[in-house]
């Protein structure tokens, strides 16, 4: 099976710094925000996000890890910290590719049992393959593909981050 580079780790850079202005734009009221990452490489994309939010924001950031079966995504869904801690905040629900919308859709049932300011959704790669009604307010790309085609997004210790096609 044929690897095509979709995003290098420079672009993946950009577009993460373009998220996180597009995110500040979007949440400058605020004074906290929560940056909910759907586990595992969501979540590595949240922290990437939440970094360079640092750099341009004076926000405070609290970091969310979100655990999903995405085998069985009706199941509970549980996160790092305790939903008092999001309770009237600003939220981002963050996850590395959006493909059917299924594991963003379940989570984001869960964050609707929760007062918020506001919610909103942010991936590296969206597919355009919805087999639900949920779309993503900051992606990185938009991505055509077939229903055979794979996208991987890999974030590499290294720093040779790269998002590809097979």
């Amino acid at each position: 099976m044929s690897k095509n580079t979709i995003l290098t780790h420079q672009e993946i850079e950009h577009k993460i710094k373009r998220i996180a202005y597009q995110i500040y734009e979007t949440f400058v009221d605020e004074e906290e925000i929560v940056i909910a990452g759907i586990a595992s490489n969501g979540f590595i994309f949240a922290e990437k996000i939440a970094a360079s939010l640092k750099d341009i924001a004076n926000l405070n950031i609290l970091l969310c890890e979100v655990i999903i079966d995405k085998q069985h995504p009706e199941s509970d869904v549980q996160t790092s910290i305790p939903k008092e801690q999001y309770e009237n905040k600003g939220l981002i629900l963050v996850d590395d590719v959006l493909n059917s919308g299924t594991t963003l859709i379940y989570a984001v049932r869960h964050f609707l049992d929760v007062p918020l300011t506001k919610f909103k959704t942010a991936v590296l790669v969206d597919r355009n393959h919805k087999k639900y009604p949920v779309k993503a307010d900051f992606k990185g790309i938009s991505l055509s593909t077939s229903l055979l085609e794979h996208v991987n997004v890999v974030f590499d210790d290294n720093g040779q981050d790269s998002a590809y096609l097979s």
